[in-house]
């Protein structure tokens, strides 16, 4: 399996303060992979770096094989970027946006047109086309954004917290949209702190914390190190304990053989947030 993205000891320092320190990371053409962390963990400076939007304080970077700091204008080429904030030109409605996204790739009008036809269909927005950007709900936005970020056919997309401030279910929408996107070809480089969002989409995923990376793999491979299972126990309402174990019944044997009853006990599933946790001390959610 090819790598479309590798970062050799890629650092990024502001002022004093690291943002990214010495990042070794390898994406595999194909996959979903996920930056899982807090604001803060340096998970935007890292795409904005592997953009070509800053410049690495030292170590290098790769996109499909081009140098992001000495090959910058082949590297635009191979991608797409939704940014986590909004970035239509709200003066411009959902067509014009996508039009004017188009020119700036130098992509021919007749082809252009078809694109854009093209990506509307694809994310059921084609009666929506002349509606203004500033009218248009956070879901809406979102995948104009996304399409638009499609219309040069890069082969990566980046999203920057793809689903932050949607409700529920238009996050669980926008997750059949990066499916179906990923099952069309494209890799996808998420960051996220939502727990649930990494684990239902990601081939792999890379825990970020204070700009280093603390671990890298495929979800069910880094819950397996920790324990499929997780025996949380809560005695005096305040003092919350977490015990983990390969197997259900090593946990149901933990708890029968509790010297004394907590108040509360619960067996469920270990998850990415336990994993975070116990290397951390935080969780995801913080920061």
């Amino acid at each position: 399996m090819s790598d479309i993205i590798l970062t050799e000891s890629l650092t990024k320092h502001y002022g004093k303060t690291s943002a990214v320190k010495d990042l070794h990371l390898d994406v595999h053409e194909g996959e979903i992979f996920g930056f899982l962390g807090p604001n803060g963990a340096g998970k935007t400076t890292t795409i904005r770096m592997l953009t070509t939007l800053t410049k690495p304080s030292s170590g290098r970077a790769f996109v499909n094989g081009f140098d992001v700091v000495t090959q910058a204008d082949k590297v635009k080429n191979e991608f797409g970027v939704a940014q986590q904030h909004m970035s239509l030109d709200r003066d411009l409605n959902i067509y014009e946006n996508l039009e004017l996204h188009g020119r700036l790739h130098h992509i021919g009008a007749s082809e252009r047109k078809r694109r854009i036809d093209e990506l509307l269909e694809f994310v059921e927005l084609t009666d929506c086309a002349d509606r203004m950007a500033l009218t248009l709900s956070g879901g809406m936005q979102k995948r104009v954004m996304i399409i638009r970020a499609l219309i040069h056919r890069p082969k990566i997309l980046f999203l920057d917290e793809p689903t932050v401030g949607l409700d529920a279910q238009t996050r669980r929408r926008m997750w059949e949209l990066i499916r179906q996107l990923n099952n069309d070809g494209t890799t996808i480089f998420l960051t996220t702190h939502y727990i649930e969002e990494a684990e239902a989409l990601c081939d792999r995923v890379g825990i970020l914390h204070h700009g280093q990376l603390i671990a890298l793999g495929k979800p069910l491979e880094l819950r397996q190190k920790l324990g499929l299972f997780t025996v949380e126990t809560l005695e005096n309402k305040t003092n919350t304990k977490y015990h983990f174990f390969p197997t259900e019944d090593e946990a149901k044997r933990f708890v029968q053989k509790l010297p004394q009853s907590p108040q509360t006990i619960i067996i469920r599933e270990s998850n990415l947030e336990d994993v975070f946790v116990e290397l951390t001390g935080q969780k995801v959610s913080e920061g």
